[in-house]
């Protein structure tokens, strides 16, 4: 490090117990300019305190309408190592699983091309390249591409599908998410890579209600894995929860939300029809608790985060799917879903926003789903009912 970068605020980020990433980018900053006038940059912003980043226009590579998000500083002048700081999302491995080949391979191509940065992983899952020229965003895409790598999604596209670890390392996966989301990754390229939405649209497949992705919360469609039978209970095991001191009533049976549980001696009885599929039980009970036999999911849409408007939670739209190759059910309903979107939706309106607009019951008729129980997030409080029988006498 050079003794001539003052830094004084970035510096006192280095102190306390905690990882800096002032640290990290100042073992780079040596031998990568870009890295150097980042700091000094950052440094700026924290003196005057604004930001100096702008979007002064579009950039991508050829044949591809996203992957690439387009950075420029407003103060080129000032420093030039970052007048261009293009971000590279690279489309992640099902379930962020890398060799270290993988991950070498990955570093290798960065640091012949950006500034070294990356992010491991953005909030829609890629692996993200933080930080390169316009002249090196074509070298860079072919090398990854000569790799068997490719881009993800970036504006107003298919975001890269992500999933949990799934049967590859949890007891509770309920279908497997790894597969699926490999397969619709490649069924839907040309929607990933080329924007033709009015907005966003991400997918995450959680492999069980414990939703490890946030699926409910962050996905504009969710596939939850859920199970129609019986919770699986091993009673010996119970007894052996029991015999050890655990207090099984207190933590586990006074604390489920529905009361559907109860312990008689060393016998646990759930009353299933009761059962909501909280994951308590079973997270606190492993041994002697897991998830049913007869498996699958549940799909839900509409979630996002407060950006134009307020948060949205996933509300169902189917309760039960089996999750099996081909996948040709899940492909059609998404292929539905985006013929409807792409009729009635505005531009920057997320699918959620769009359905609470126009109403469930259209977004349903259009999509050719029937209405169910499970879809209704509250009690009418309409009193007046006018069936389409209605309209047709009339």
């Amino acid at each position: 490090m050079s003794d001539d970068l003052k830094i004084p605020l970035l510096d006192e980020l280095e102190k306390g117990p905690w990882p800096s990433f002032v640290k990290d980018l100042k073992t780079l900053a040596p031998k990568k300019p870009m890295v150097r006038d980042l700091l000094r940059q950052l440094e700026k912003s924290y003196q005057d305190k604004r930001g100096y980043w702008k979007h002064g226009g579009l950039v991508g590579v050829l044949g591809y309408g996203g992957g690439v998000i387009g950075r420029y500083s407003a103060l080129p002048d000032e420093f030039p190592g970052v007048s261009h700081f293009h971000t590279i999302r690279v489309h992640q491995p099902s379930g962020w699983f890398y060799t270290s080949e993988a991950l070498n391979e990955l570093m290798d191509i960065w640091d012949a091309h950006g500034s070294g940065l990356l992010n491991m992983h953005g909030s829609t899952g890629d692996l993200v390249f933080l930080g390169t020229v316009t002249d090196e965003l074509e070298p860079t895409f072919r090398d990854l591409t000569a790799r068997d790598w490719d881009l993800g999604g970036s504006g107003s596209d298919l975001r890269t599908p992500s999933c949990c670890v799934g049967p590859a390392r949890c007891e509770n996966a309920c279908y497997d998410t790894l597969e699926l989301v490999d397969n619709l990754a490649h069924r839907f390229q040309d929607e990933l890579h080329r924007p033709m939405f009015n907005y966003k649209f991400k997918i995450k497949a959680a492999g069980c209600p414990n939703d490890c992705v946030a699926a409910i919360a962050r996905s504009d469609f969710g596939i939850i894995g859920i199970w129609k039978d019986n919770i699986q209970v091993d009673q010996a095991a119970v007894a052996e929860y029991v015999d050890s001191g655990f207090n099984v009533k207190e933590f586990v049976v006074d604390n489920c939300p529905t009361g559907c549980m109860s312990l008689e001696g060393k016998e646990l009885k759930i009353d299933d029809s009761n059962c909501v599929k909280c994951m308590h039980c079973i997270n606190l009970m492993s041994k002697a608790l897991s998830v049913g036999k007869e498996r699958g999911a549940a799909l839900v849409m509409g979630a996002k985060a407060p950006i134009v408007e307020g948060a949205l939670l996933g509300s169902v739209i189917i309760p039960f799917m089996e999750i099996e190759e081909p996948f040709e059910e899940m492909h059609d309903l998404l292929e539905r879903i985006f013929e409807f979107w792409d009729e009635y939706g505005k531009a920057r309106e997320r699918i959620g926003e769009c359905i609470e607009r126009i109403g469930l019951a259209s977004f349903l008729e259009q999509i050719e789903l029937e209405p169910l129980p499970q879809m209704v997030t509250q009690p009418r409080d309409n009193p007046y009912i006018f069936y389409e029988e209605y309209y047709e006498e009339e």
